[in-house]
């Protein structure tokens, strides 16, 4: 998709044995910064993870200011639920009319307007190719005067061998300046209600004087004795690397430790023809699991001499090594 900027990697294997790709999408000629304003969810298939992933169809599209991801859809996530193919993302809506395609909405202040207004949604279908039902309400809203009294965003959602729903997501006490603060919720069933496990975040790194240590777009699992995170540094005081990966593990989804060995990933790459770059962005992490094993990493990436300066932009998979 050459002429659209590319985002957000979830993948799953269908009912059909094929590897779907639910991913963002804008066009280009909208800046890369409308991400916030004119995104939408795409679905992509391949016979294997590695791809190449051909575009199927637009899942999540815009549908009318009077719903709350009626302009927006974003950041996927996509999981299996008993019968059903349940599918996160955070939408919103803005009263402005839609931007131009010359407009740079966070000069304008539309970026940050529309930026305020994420919420997670949900959708869910018997079948990986649709026709999926949308939720009409946010399934996490934010609270007035607490730590994530800004938005819920960055969904990631864990099915537990019970049948429940751990969600983790991403918000901030007051906008989009730091700290980005992760919390955790949990539901019985993927419809809902989901209530917060703590009134507080389950990480907090940064300090009064020092706001700029925090983290975002965690990806999070349950290994069948304890659950597993990784995350971004965004300023790299944790792992060392600015945007570089942290690994986390806890026992209750409340709790959580950093690990010894807290740096997960890098964003040096080594490609396949035996090159190396250190990329600009790397970001969204998702690990795709297959026979309870993670085989493969995704993430967002783009060619761009500085962080989300790009010429173009896409959904990169790391075969990982068998230990």
């Amino acid at each position: 998709m050459k002429d659209y900027w590319i985002w957000d990697p979830s993948v799953i294997k269908g009912e059909d044995g094929r590897y779907h790709m639910f991913a963002s999408r804008w066009s280009k000629q909208y800046g890369f910064g409308n991400w916030v304003t004119n995104s939408e969810v795409v679905r992509a298939i391949s016979d294997t993870a590695e791809g190449p992933y051909e575009f199927v169809e637009v899942v999540l599209p815009a549908r009318g200011k009077q719903y709350f991801d009626g302009c927006t859809t974003h950041n996927p996530r996509i999981v299996k639920n008993g019968d059903y193919y349940v599918l996160y993302y955070f939408g919103n809506n803005y009263d402005e009319p839609n931007p131009s395609f010359t407009e740079n909405v966070w000069e304008s202040g539309l970026g940050q307007k529309a930026w305020m207004h994420k919420r997670i949604g949900m959708a869910y279908s018997k079948s990986i190719a649709g026709p999926w039902k949308r939720v009409d309400q946010p399934i996490l809203n934010p609270r007035k005067g607490e730590w994530d009294a800004s938005i819920t965003s960055n969904p990631s959602p864990v099915v537990l061998p019970n049948g429940k729903v751990y969600l983790v997501y991403k918000s901030s006490p007051v906008n989009y300046n730091p700290p980005l603060l992760l919390g955790a919720a949990q539901a019985d069933s993927f419809l809902g209600p989901y209530r917060r496990l703590s009134d507080k975040p389950i990480f907090s790194f940064h300090t009064d004087q020092n706001h700029e240590n925090d983290v975002e777009d965690p990806f999070v699992w349950y290994n069948g004795q304890q659950f597993e995170l990784i995350m971004k540094d965004r300023y790299g005081k944790i792992c060392g690397e600015e945007g570089g990966g942290i690994h986390a593990y806890s026992k209750d989804g409340i709790d959580w430790h950093l690990s010894k060995s807290v740096k997960a990933y890098s964003k040096t790459i080594q490609w396949d023809d035996g090159t190396t770059s250190h990329q600009a962005n790397f970001e969204r992490p998702f690990l795709l699991f297959e026979n309870g094993k993670p085989t493969h990493l995704f993430a967002a990436t783009g060619d761009g001499s500085e962080p989300y300066q790009f010429e173009r932009t896409w959904n990169m998979v790391i075969p990982l090594k068998s230990i």
